[in-house]
């Protein structure tokens, strides 16, 4: 039976306390014996949690109260066991690092796209304005391997900060197209999206909420096999169960 509560999320916002910030986060994650990392940085916060409903929600609640976090939106799954051994509250120069200093969505986010519009842009195989949409996977080769959209484009990158290499050596190719840019939660679309902006890409977009807003609000079409996920799950399947053998770990 499916009793732990998974929760992912995070929110580009300016944290300059972020030091103090974790000290609080981790004595209320400890006291609701929730397991999971939260990553902290200047930039922002993403958090990955686990526990009984009522601890996890209550924390997310409670989160909420500082006005920065207020809209913060957590995407749910649901697993028979916790996929996290620990709690963790560590805080990093980026909450999902890229090298590229000038990214800095909390001061502007790219367009977003709800996952049912992309669907319908793929089922009619053009966006509304009639204008050739391809989706860009900015994820790590081995994630794409468990699993990703139909057609899309996979330029076999190792880590996130490879990806501004790859976009100017493969910008031509996505003039004239809407780019899709997706992730597994959002928050590498969200500075993939921003980046190829500042590179002079005209139609760029994000998958609101990625693959995981994907499985939850739509009917997962389009998408062929599972989505990685960074927890003892290993991966999960377009209705958010646990699929721990459609991946392998990566080298």
């Amino acid at each position: 039976m499916n009793t732990v509560l998974n929760i992912s999320s995070y929110k580009f916002v300016p944290l300059p306390d972020a030091p103090a910030l974790r000290e609080t986060l981790l004595a209320r994650a400890l006291r609701r014996d929730l397991k999971g990392t939260i990553l902290l940085a200047e930039e922002g916060i993403n958090l990955f949690l686990a526990g009984p409903a009522e601890d996890v929600r209550g924390f997310i609640t409670e989160l909420q109260t500082d006005p920065r976090f207020a809209d913060i939106t957590p995407k749910e799954s649901w697993s028979d066991t916790r996929p996290f051994r620990k709690m963790l509250v560590k805080v990093k120069g980026e909450i999902i690092r890229m090298n590229y200093p000038t990214i800095r969505p909390a001061e502007g986010r790219a367009p977003a796209v709800a996952p049912a519009t992309v669907k319908r842009w793929l089922d009619q195989g053009h966006d509304d304005e009639g204008r050739p949409v391809v989706t860009l996977d900015t994820r790590n080769d081995f994630e794409v391997d468990a699993g990703t959209f139909e057609g899309a484009i996979d330029w076999r990158i190792t880590k996130f900060t490879e990806f501004p290499q790859a976009v100017l050596d493969h910008k031509a190719e996505l003039e004239g197209k809407t780019v899709v840019s997706f992730c597994t939660g959002g928050i590498r679309c969200e500075k993939a999206a921003i980046l190829m902006q500042e590179m002079g890409l005209d139609h760029v977009v994000q998958l609101e909420g990625g693959i995981l807003k994907y499985f939850e609000e739509t009917d997962g079409s389009h998408y062929r096999g599972s989505c990685f996920v960074f927890d003892e799950r290993r991966a999960v399947d377009a209705d958010l169960a646990a699929n721990p053998g459609a991946v392998s770990s990566p080298s």
